[in-house]
């Protein structure tokens, strides 16, 4: 089921959990202009696989020198403890996400041999 896009910028960013289950959880996240504060960085305990869906955003990732211009089909794997922040979101239409976080995942090679 899919819920309507906001047509204005809304005060905070609209954050839907879609599932959640042992060590996993898929969100749908509406950005129209929120970013992260400038001296505020996410530091998450968990992997987190981030697809932007429509619109246009920026990503700060910290130890890097330029913000990652993200546009529609862009994703951003964040291992755990990637400090990160949003710098900027298109407002209209508004930059839509997808963010699958999880506990961590295994390479090929330990998946093969489980």
């Amino acid at each position: 089921m899919r819920d309507a896009l906001p047509e204005e910028p809304q005060a905070e960013e609209l954050v839907e959990i879609l599932m959640e289950g042992r060590g996993l959880r898929l969100e749908r996240i509406v950005s129209t202009g929120q970013a992260t504060p400038e001296d505020d960085w996410y530091d998450l305990a968990w992997d987190e696989f981030v697809v932007l869906v429509s619109g246009a955003a920026r990503l700060r990732i910290e130890g890097e020198d330029e913000d990652r211009a993200l546009e529609a089909g862009d994703w951003v794997l964040l291992p755990a403890h990637c400090r990160h922040r949003v710098t900027w979101t298109q407002t209209a239409p508004p930059a839509v996400w997808l963010a699958i976080h999880h506990e961590g995942a295994l390479s090929r090679r330990e998946a093969e041999a489980e």
